[in-house]
């Protein structure tokens, strides 16, 4: 009991300093995004549990190789997971769902598995620290240490422009959403975290955000044909 009674501030302390944290982001309230229109239904269930959404692809990513380091993010010959968590990233153009293609941060050749609920990459030449598997939006951390990405890092790999009016090929004024909450600054600067939900929203109407549930696996079994 007397150790329980120790841990009680130590957990206070820890609940503190995450609410400070999150204090200092640049966030403002859903309600000063203006009127919002509903989020779609989400798409068919993908490959890692998450839905993909129906619409057209964004951009194809850009090639990448061994040892190839882009925004400070490397490419290495198999994938790092000393540190290894998700974000979720979702992209609205002119209240258009696009989809975010696979094989962001992988070097070819790309080898995977083909399943009823779409493809899945499992192999390449090399894997960026940032990079997809899937159709999903599920941007994988995945590094030899515990380190800090942001969303600008994600899109230089990609090998697109991010910014307040301009995702990729498509611009206007971008409207951001974190966790749900307006993100204020340069989408560019959003840091990545596990299970973080980010949307962002090129041009009107905007798209309230939608959310997901993070599953606990995302890797398919079937062979790529």
């Amino acid at each position: 009991m007397q150790a329980l009674r120790a841990l009680v501030p130590l957990a206070l302390a820890l609940v503190l300093a995450a609410t400070a944290a999150a204090a200092k982001l640049p966030l403002a309230p859903l309600a000063s995004a203006g009127k919002l229109v509903p989020a779609p239904s989400p798409g068919k269930m993908g490959p890692e549990g998450v839905p993909v959404p129906s619409g057209s692809l964004l951009a194809q990513p850009q090639t990448v190789k061994l040892d190839q380091t882009i925004a400070g993010v490397r490419c290495e010959r198999i994938e790092k997971i000393a540190f290894h968590v998700h974000a979720h990233l979702t992209i609205f153009v002119d209240g258009k769902a696009k989809v975010i293609p696979y094989g962001v941060g992988i070097g070819p050749p790309l080898e995977g598995v083909n399943t009823p609920a779409g493809p899945f990459v499992e192999l390449g030449s090399c894997f960026m620290w940032l990079h997809t598997h899937a159709l999903d939006g599920i941007i994988h951390m995945e590094a030899p240490k515990p380190m800090s990405f942001t969303l600008g890092q994600f899109f230089a790999v990609w090998g697109l422009p991010l910014s307040k009016t301009r995702v990729g090929p498509a611009t206007g004024k971008v409207t951001a959403f974190y966790n749900g909450k307006v993100w204020t600054a340069n989408p560019g600067s959003i840091p990545l975290s596990s299970e973080l939900q980010v949307q962002l929203d090129v041009g009107k109407p905007v798209v309230a955000p939608e959310h997901i549930t993070f599953p606990k696996g995302l890797a398919p079994s079937k062979k790529m044909k």
